[in-house]
């Protein structure tokens, strides 16, 4: 029987879906982040972009999580399908 291995693909998903958590947690507790590091503010501080940036960086994160876990489940699908 064959060594059953994940792919490098889970390893970059798993990777991105922990920096869109991680930046979406940031995000939340300290929302001039963006402006601190790029000088960019579209909102004049209002808030209201930062709240977006949260929204969207957990939905990233949720999206590449689901597809992680599929990579994660392919090796046994895979043996499966083969017996």
């Amino acid at each position: 029987m064959k060594s059953q291995t994940i792919r490098t693909r889970f390893w970059l998903e798993a990777c991105l879906a922990g920096l869109f958590g991680f930046l979406s947690l940031l995000t939340v507790f300290w929302r001039d982040w963006i402006e601190a590091t790029t000088g960019f503010d579209p909102d004049q501080h209002g808030g209201s972009v930062e709240w977006m940036i949260v929204a969207g960086l957990l939905i990233l994160c949720l999206a590449v999580s689901a597809v992680a876990r599929v990579e994660w489940h392919r090796p046994s699908r895979l043996a499966r399908s083969a017996a």
